[in-house]
This record gives structure tokens, sequence and C-alpha cells, in this order.
């Protein structure tokens, strides 16, 4: 189960994400929140291939959903179970695609744009390529910070002193991707990505059992438990 989601169709498991989005619309209480995502917890326990892409990720969502649930609550006549509901409904939002999305592959997700959804070519290396550079925006980011260090411009220490330093490393960083911008553009231009009509592809994308599978799953849980507990 832990290698479900490195080997399965990106495009199946994006599907969490967007049915998602109908489910949130049918959350109407607590209760449908809480067990959507105790199933949610459920799946990424046994699916979930390691945990330290997430903690962010995570970190995020939740964040978004206390404070949803305080302005809810401040704002909404002091009502714990429609700030409850609203926050649950952002979570059963958020929680599928936070999660799928740090183990989706941008080759592989460009593989099977092209090959599942035959779009155009030319549009989907230019998205690859970028997903690529973007993923990589971290990387840049802990250079800066140890060329500054070296070369003496690091923080001393305190809050202040590193809230400085992010004018500087977050302008280094736009120089960095706007020049990475421009060479990968040289590159792909190189390549004939801007005249080539057909296009082979160097790694099959196939669609399987098992991503039906991932489909069924995505369906049920985001969309067939909240319209359950609906109409119940």
């Amino acid at each position: 189960m832990k290698q479900l989601m490195p080997q399965a169709n990106p495009l199946a498991l994006l599907t969490f994400g967007f049915t998602a989005i109908i489910g949130s619309f049918l959350v109407d209480r607590p209760m449908t929140a809480l067990l959507v995502v105790a199933v949610y917890a459920v799946l990424a326990v046994a699916c979930v291939p390691s945990w330290r892409p997430l903690r962010w990720r995570l970190f995020a969502v939740g964040f978004a959903a206390v404070s949803l649930w305080w302005s809810s609550w401040l704002l909404g006549g002091h009502d714990p179970t429609t700030a409850t509901t609203a926050a649950g409904r952002i979570l059963v939002l958020a929680l599928p695609g936070a999660v799928v999305a740090a183990f989706i592959d941008p080759m592989r997700f460009g593989d099977a744009l092209a090959q599942n959804l035959r779009l155009p070519a030319r549009f989907v290396g230019a998205f690859a390529a970028s997903l690529t550079r973007f993923d990589r925006l971290g990387e840049t980011w802990d250079q800066l910070q140890r060329t500054r260090r070296i070369r003496g411009f690091g923080p001393a220490g305190g809050p202040i002193a590193r809230a400085a330093t992010t004018g500087p490393l977050a302008f280094g960083l736009l120089v960095s991707a706007m020049r990475g911008a421009t060479q990968l553009s040289l590159a792909m231009d190189a390549r004939g990505f801007a005249t080539a009509q057909q296009r082979t592809w160097a790694e099959p994308s196939p669609w399987s059992r098992r991503d039906s599978a991932v489909v069924t799953v995505a369906v049920l849980v985001t969309i067939g438990i909240p319209l359950a507990l609906r109409l119940a």
C-alpha cells in the first residue's frame, strides 16, 4: 500500500482533489466532516510513503481550518456548530489535494496529460517544465541562504534579523527564477518545442485497474460519504 501513491497514475491521484471540491459542498454538519476526515486519516496512514513532504502542507491546511473556525464563531453569532461545520468543510476540501500533490512527479504528470488526456504536446512540455522549476525553488532558497551566510550576511539569530534578510533572499530568488526561465525557454526552443507538430514520449503512461480503483475510492470517500449522510 505504501507504493500505491508513487506508482499510481497522477490523474487518478488528482481525482481526490477534484472530487473533494464537490464533497465539501455536501458537508452540512460537524459529524459529516469528522467522518470524512477520519477516513482520510486511515487512507493516509495506509498509503502515504513518507510524512516529511507533508509537514508544512498539513500545517497550512490546519491553520486555515482554525482561522475559519475562529472567524465563523466570532461573526456567526458564537455558534460552535456553524463554526465547526465551516472548518470541517475546509478540511474535506483541502486535505486530499495537499496530500496527493506532494507525491505527483511533474514528468509523469506531463506524460499523463499528453497520453491519457491527449493535450497538446507544446503545452504539456512547457507545463511540466514549469512544475519542475517550481519544485526546485526550495532548493534555490536554501542555496541562497548558505551563500549569504558564507559571505557574512546571514541573520544574527533574532527574529527581527531573520525577517530583515527575507527581502534580499526573495529578490535573489526572483532573479534566479527569471534566469532559469530564460535558460529553460532557450533549451526548449533548441529542442524544437516551438515548431514540432508531432512529438513522441520517452515514458508510457498506462491506465491500470489500480488507477480505476483509486478513482472509485476517491468518489466514494469524498462524495459518497457526505451525500449518504446528507440524505440519511
